[in-house]
């Protein structure tokens, strides 16, 4: 199945209301067949929602809508702020603060509620992937975090090596498309072939310029989940321009 490539950006806790500067160049450098995003943090989602020529998502959400819960953020307020999609299940919130798969789960199910796309993301560490459980720690990450009513329309898969994430290190695209083979087939067990087949693939961890083009064009991977490199156009726009077929 052909899908389009999807290149999106995680600023994490980075960038101020001067780094908004940088939306401006990458918009001028969209590219018609790559869909580009850049998840940024909740104080600049409106700022930049407003600014720039593509969508603008959040880090992170709070499975509920409202309640007792100093200094989280629920999904009608990011979407109020401009936000049309939000990350969940980065590794730095499940190892950070103690996320588990029905955490997750929860979030993404958030975001379809209110009609928000999500990004979901799974990964092994250094020491499951020595021991030879990558896969089957990746897989069933994917299916306990699966939200109910998935699909290609609005969700999307982060396989984000938790080794990779922010290290230099990057997993080989042998890795990498035996992962997202692996992830593949799990969806279509799940879900059915049509949906299975539908839900975009992406590879986040240390993604630059210089691999981006192995990476992209990888047997089951439709795209880039992107930190660092995404915070400057100088850096971001050459990794568009790579997911071009």
């Amino acid at each position: 199945m052909m899908r389009r490539k999807f290149v999106a950006g995680n600023w994490k806790m980075n960038g101020n209301l001067a780094a908004l500067a940088e939306l401006d160049a990458i918009g001028a450098s969209l590219e018609a067949t790559v869909d580009v995003a850049i998840a940024v943090p909740a104080t600049l989602i409106h700022p930049a929602a407003a600014r720039a020529k593509f969508p603008i998502g959040a880090e992170d959400v709070h499975g509920q809508d409202s309640g007792a819960h100093t200094g989280d953020v629920s999904v009608p307020m990011v979407k109020e702020a401009g936000a049309n999609f939000s990350i969940v299940g980065h590794s730095e919130r499940r190892q950070g603060h103690g996320e588990t798969d029905a955490d997750v789960k929860a979030k993404a199910e958030a975001c379809r509620r209110h009609g928000l796309d999500a990004i979901l993301c799974v990964g092994e560490t250094l020491e499951q992937r020595s021991a030879g459980e990558a896969e089957a720690v990746v897989t069933a990450q994917v299916l306990a975090s699966l939200p109910d009513g998935a699909g290609g329309d609005w969700l999307a898969i982060a396989y984000e090596p938790i080794w990779a994430i922010g290290t230099g290190q990057v997993a080989t695209v042998a890795d990498v498309e035996a992962m997202h083979a692996a992830i593949r087939a799990a969806l279509v067990k799940a879900l059915g072939e049509e949906t299975g087949q539908a839900i975009r693939l992406l590879y986040g961890g240390s993604v630059t310029a210089e691999n981006a083009p192995g990476l992209l064009h990888a047997a089951e991977v439709d795209g880039a989940l992107v930190g660092g490199a995404s915070l400057t156009a100088a850096k971001f726009v050459p990794i568009i321009r790579a997911a071009i077929a």
